[in-house]
């Protein structure tokens, strides 16, 4: 980050980041062609623009604050959960962006994170209530449906083992930073426009690591398999081959089925993630062979 955004600079590229991760074509996802029993692709883009005032308002007030607001902004828009976890890895992020300081985002994140605070865990406590994320399950302490005493970060930690967007908080946002991030850079390097761009973060995410969401429904071995089955997606040449696409259209019909259980959910948030650093980082447009912010 080579300068500081203004809040609406931050705001304009969360909402860009949720638009651009729901309407790329991501296996087993909702997508401008396909939907789930209970959510609708125009839910998604619903959803993008209902974080908006919360993320404005992210530099000027606690983590938590921002968590509820985004949830509860959207929970007046759609009917069911379309985007805690995006909501969970974006609101970090545009704290971090909105800090004084000319510090790269993930140092600046590095302390969002670390002074996370009793009452941040529970904001998010009652976002995630509301939110109503099927097959949470409940814990054996710090559940959700109890007051937290211990921080957000705390809470987070003890999450960390079984679900991807908890390990983000503990390990500084490791995989965004350093899988997603990465794989989108260059996958636009390699001239790919934003969409193909988009569903190969994703591919090298879900090859990466197993889908926590698939896992939590379904058992591990469950998310191994499509962990698997995005490997040979990308050895198969991923958006860039006539077979790689072929792959891509074999392992979404796989992925669907009524209830969207093996729906890569927590992948898609971190694909979003990703797409929220780039942008933050890198901006929007090349000028000269350098990521510019357009500013007004």
């Amino acid at each position: 980050m080579t300068a500081a955004l203004r809040p609406e600079e931050v705001t304009a590229a969360a909402q860009l980041a949720c638009l651009l991760e729901a309407s790329a074509p991501k296996p087993g996802n909702v997508t401008p062609a396909a939907g789930f029993h209970d959510a609708r692709y125009e839910d998604y883009l619903a959803s993008a623009i209902a974080i908006g005032p919360a993320i404005t308002a992210a530099g000027t007030q606690p983590l938590g604050a921002t968590i509820r607001a985004a949830v509860a902004a959207t929970s007046r828009w759609v009917p069911s959960n379309t985007n805690l976890g995006i909501v969970l890895l974006l609101a970090p992020l545009a704290s971090a962006a909105l800090r004084p300081g000319r510090e790269p985002l993930r140092t600046r994140l590095s302390v969002v994170l670390a002074t996370t605070t009793v009452l941040d865990a529970r904001e998010a406590y009652a976002a995630i209530r509301l939110a109503s994320p099927g097959g949470l399950g409940r814990a054996t302490e710090q559940d959700v449906a109890c007051e937290p005493t211990i921080t957000l970060r705390e809470a987070m930690a003890l999450a960390a083992e079984r679900d991807a967007i908890a390990r983000e908080y503990l390990t500084d946002f490791a995989t965004t930073f350093e899988v997603g991030h990465p794989a989108l850079r260059r996958a636009l390097a390699a001239g790919l426009g934003w969409s193909d761009a988009t569903l190969e973060t994703y591919l090298t995410l879900l090859a990466a690591a197993p889908d926590t969401h698939v896992a939590r429904k379904l058992g591990a071995e469950a998310a191994a398999d499509v962990q698997g089955r995005a490997r040979t997606v990308l050895e198969r040449g991923g958006v860039r081959t006539p077979a790689g696409r072929d792959a891509i259209a074999a392992l979404d019909g796989d992925l669907r089925d009524a209830r969207s259980t093996r729906n890569p959910g927590a992948t898609a948030d971190l694909t979003a993630a990703a797409l929220f650093a780039a942008l933050l980082e890198d901006g929007w447009r090349r000028r000269g062979g350098r990521d510019t912010h357009d500013r007004p």
